[in-house]
């Protein structure tokens, strides 16, 4: 029997979060992206919250480095910048490569950056997803490659603990899709993960220490799945809302952080913003990376 569980809001819809993504832990806090809200936040397991970053742009696309400074994608322009803690600073242009708007990322053990491609306008209710949406490899010096095509609006991304393969959820292909890593970051071997029902559409994602993959799954009859290699679902949060993206992250990796909104629609949050942050105590811990 599918295991079940209920979602508990670490911070409510009262504490002024306008739409949170990319969810990443590292020094007992949770840090995460306020899209429209144009900040860089965290919270505690204790429910505090705090800006870290305020930001001149729409933010997607978020890892943090060895180093504790951050990476961020100015979502519209698509380019990629460092905060260090003082100064933000330009460290890619990836608009030549990309289209429309980037999507969500990863920061490896080298510190090179992974960011997806929208590769449409969303904002365009007349026009539909397409499937030539690329993944850029963003290295520590600027340098930026293309090393994924053909993809079908790349979302959450996860690296496995050996650094071996990355994993990034196709939210408009319905899958999770697998690639090598190559030592100069370089992506190959591309092969399905997990095939997904039709009214999962996987957004961010989570990989856990047996392998298998949490993921969000908006506007679906259960917001969020914890998928295994191969496409069983073995495990389900239900909410009361909907799920954008999630952690694994805590003390032992085991609290489950997710990032949720009744809407994702910009007009909308303009006027009644709904976003909450929830989390899951789950049995087997995070692993990987973010």
């Amino acid at each position: 029997m599918m295991k079940t569980h209920a979602g508990r809001r670490l911070i409510d819809d009262t504490r002024g979060l306008k739409f949170t993504e990319s969810p990443r832990w590292r020094d007992g806090k949770l840090w995460f992206l306020d899209i429209h809200d144009q900040r860089i936040k965290t919270a505690d397991l204790d429910g505090r919250l705090e800006t870290a970053v305020t930001l001149p742009f729409k933010p997607n696309g978020f890892g943090l480095r060895r180093d504790g400074s951050l990476l961020v994608g100015d979502a519209f322009q698509r380019r990629i910048y460092r905060w260090d803690g003082a100064s933000l600073q330009s460290v890619a242009d990836l608009s030549g490569m990309t289209t429309f708007c980037l999507s969500d990322g990863v920061v490896d053990a080298q510190d090179r950056m992974y960011v997806g491609d929208i590769g449409y306008n969303f904002l365009d209710r007349t026009l539909q997803p397409v499937d030539s949406c690329v993944i850029a490899c963003v290295q520590p010096d600027g340098g930026a490659t293309v090393v994924a095509e053909g993809l079908h609006f790349p979302n959450g991304i996860v690296i496995t603990p050996d650094g071996r393969t990355l994993i990034v959820a196709e939210c408009m292909g319905h899958r999770l899709t697998a690639f090598d890593i190559g030592s100069d970051g370089t992506l190959a071997n591309r092969r399905l993960f997990a095939q997904l029902p039709g009214d999962v559409h996987p957004d961010g994602i989570a990989l856990d220490a047996e392998g298998a993959v949490w993921l969000a799954n908006p506007e679906g009859r259960h917001a969020v799945l914890r998928v295994r290699e191969g496409g069983e679902i073995a495990e389900r949060v239900e909410l009361d809302t909907q799920a954008y993206a999630v952690m694994l992250g805590g003390p032992e990796r085991r609290h489950l952080f997710i990032c949720a909104s009744d809407s994702h629609d910009p007009a909308r949050i303009a006027i009644a913003p709904s976003a909450t942050l929830q989390v899951v105590e789950v049995a087997v811990p995070g692993a990987g990376l973010p």
